[in-house]
């Protein structure tokens, strides 16, 4: 009884950190609907998102124990999240000949960041699960639908989208604008990574929801960047 109990809350656990995800992944899927990518890609793109989440913790680890817990520390593991989930992107999809429009490149980061969150979301509800049981997991899995799974989307769009603006540019100029869509992206996601944890914040429910409210105008402001970048197009000479 106990394992099948043990089994039924492990299938509640994934279901609960890899649907949002996929439920969030279809919506922006949507917005690529004229030319969609190869399925088979955009789930390799999501598995290799997960992955690396694997290889991110050690570094994270390594981060925590040469920095003192502040701000600094929270940049760095964003940065390395945000480099990360670049990494992924860059060597799954950004040489494939299927990248072969602008807007491909938020839809490549947006599954992959997905994917990263979906297995990000697992390891956190088992550890509520070990803290608080079934309850505080599924507090956890909806608190997270609405603002860490989002954060991830808008942080990785934002990178894909200064990208994507370099589409048609030169090399250099390319690199230019990874290496500042990576320093913007990982300072949105410190932002609200050091917002969310705040003693000041966890201490009132307001805040909390200002805050999400504001990660949610983000992701406004985001569709509207969306469509200014699917009409991104290289001018032949």
């Amino acid at each position: 009884m106990a394992e099948e109990l043990g089994a039924l809350q492990l299938f509640l656990i994934l279901c609960a950190g890899i649907l949002p995800p996929l439920l969030w992944l279809w919506f922006w899927l949507k917005e690529d609907s004229k030319r969609p990518e190869p399925r088979s890609l955009l789930i390799l793109s999501f598995f290799a998102g997960a992955f690396i989440v694997l290889l991110v913790i050690p570094f994270q680890a390594i981060a925590s124990k040469l920095l003192t817990p502040g701000l600094i520390l929270l940049l760095i593991w964003a940065l390395i999240e945000e480099v990360a989930k670049y990494g992924i992107a860059f060597f799954v999809d950004f040489r494939k000949r299927t990248y072969d429009e602008p807007i491909d490149t938020m839809i490549y980061l947006i599954t992959v960041a997905l994917g990263f969150a979906a297995f990000e979301n697992v390891l956190f509800l088992l550890k509520g699960m070990s803290y608080g049981g079934m309850d505080i997991s599924l507090i956890t899995a909806s608190m997270r639908f609405l603002g860490a799974t989002l954060l991830h989307v808008l942080s990785s769009a934002t990178l894909g989208g200064i990208i994507a603006t370099a589409y048609c540019k030169t090399r250099r100029e390319k690199i230019v604008h990874v290496i500042w869509g990576l320093l913007t992206a990982s300072i949105l996601h410190t932002m609200f990574n050091f917002f969310i944890i705040n003693k000041s914040v966890l201490s009132g429910t307001g805040d909390i929801i200002s805050i999400f409210a504001t990660l949610w105008v983000g992701i406004i402001f985001l569709l509207l960047f969306f469509e200014k970048i699917k009409n991104v197009t290289c001018k032949l000479t």
